[in-house]
């Protein structure tokens, strides 16, 4: 996991591999990092283009992101699915819920709107 901030609204989370049980809580404590880097508005971009499978526990994890996003007034917006992890989404019908950008750049922009 890899925290960058390309825009002072906009912070990015890059994931790999596997995001499972093992890894959640790591995801979790990241995640906290990334929304005390933001001043104001703007949106944690969770970048999941490296990332290969994720379970039910690293969907949680980022659910739970989501309404951390949301307590403190910014936006939490995923990027770059590959096709076996959109699918988990949209099983769970959660690609309704996420902001969902099919590339890092228009998830950043996306973030620069929040």
């Amino acid at each position: 996991m890899a925290i960058s901030q390309p825009r002072p609204e906009a912070v990015v989370l890059s994931l790999t591999g596997e995001v499972d049980l093992e890894r959640s809580p790591d995801l979790q404590v990241t995640l906290q990092e990334a929304f005390g880097l933001l001043r104001g508005k703007g949106a944690v971009v969770v970048d999941l283009s490296q990332v290969t499978y994720m379970d039910s526990s690293g969907v949680a994890t980022l659910v739970r992101g989501l309404q951390l996003s949301r307590k403190k007034g910014v936006g939490l917006v995923l990027c770059s699915l590959q096709d076996r992890v959109r699918s988990i989404f949209e099983i769970a019908r959660l690609d309704t819920v996420f902001p969902i950008a099919s590339t890092l750049e228009e998830a950043i922009d996306t973030a620069s709107a929040v």
